[in-house]
């Protein structure tokens, strides 16, 4: 067998072992995906009519709110999907799993790889119940399917790179507490671009930020692949910082991970 193979069939049995994991601790994935859900429906039911007025929509018509609000709920169930991976990665170093795995004869880099597929695959799960939802109380979109193909290829590859970033933020952690803390900012990060309200109604400062911050142009491609008005820079932009942070986020992950342990 060869040595990609080995690798292959070692991330498959490290991919099962997270995968069981999900049924062992149920109430964190419902919590990762639950906090979207309930955001997109509290800003669409009791912020829709005024935040859509302001978007020139008429006055009492949510409709238009929810269209725009949909795409930044989409990013944020990516952002808090990571969050899970940073808590379980702390949760193997700091049981002494992963130096368990470092003596063990399997590939290296399967128990990061398990890790970020795992992840990936629950991502893709939110990312499926929070579109429903969004479907269920209204949102309409005009994308044909290529249209749609572009918008799941980009938030894929965003959600791994934010996993890959996540990785590293686990491996860092001093504790489990510390990893699920520091991802937090992924979460807030939505709100401090345009995933709740255009980053030109914002003070000069805050708007220069939210509109080159890397969450940002990756809202307003999905937005606009979604319901048209597609800008190049803003697809340059969000490919860009894709990544870049999936290159910094991988490179970190490998440098921390093969680190020797520290001697107590």
């Amino acid at each position: 067998m060869s040595t990609l193979a080995y690798a292959a069939r070692d991330s498959r049995t490290m991919l099962r072992r997270n995968m069981r994991r999900w049924a062992r601790y149920p109430a964190m994935t419902l919590q990762l995906i639950g906090i979207p859900v309930i955001f997109l429906l509290m800003f669409a039911y009791v912020f829709g009519e005024t935040l859509g007025a302001g978007l020139g929509g008429p006055a009492g018509d949510r409709g238009d709110y929810i269209n725009y609000l949909v795409p930044g709920i989409i990013i944020m169930t990516v952002s808090a999907s990571v969050q899970g991976t940073a808590i379980s990665v702390a949760m193997d170093m700091h049981e002494g799993i992963i130096a368990r795995f470092r003596t063990m004869a399997i590939s290296r880099g399967a128990v990061l790889t398990g890790h970020v597929i795992g992840s990936f695959l629950q991502t893709l799960v939110g990312m499926v119940i929070v579109t429903g939802t969004a479907f269920a109380i209204g949102f309409r979109t005009n994308a044909n399917a290529a249209e749609w193909l572009g918008a799941i290829g980009l938030l894929s590859l965003f959600a791994i790179a934010l996993t890959w970033l996540a990785v590293g933020m686990g491996l860092q952690a001093k504790s489990v507490e510390t990893a699920s803390n520091v991802p937090t900012l992924l979460v807030l990060l939505p709100f401090l671009g345009s995933g709740f309200v255009p980053a030109d109604s914002m003070p000069a400062g805050l708007r220069w930020f939210a509109e080159y911050q890397p969450f940002s142009p990756v809202i307003e491609t999905v937005r606009g692949l979604l319901l048209g008005g597609l800008a190049g820079r803003d697809v340059a932009l969000a490919l860009g910082w894709t990544v870049a942070l999936g290159v910094l986020g991988y490179f970190w992950s490998l440098k921390l991970f093969r680190r020797p342990p520290v001697k107590g």
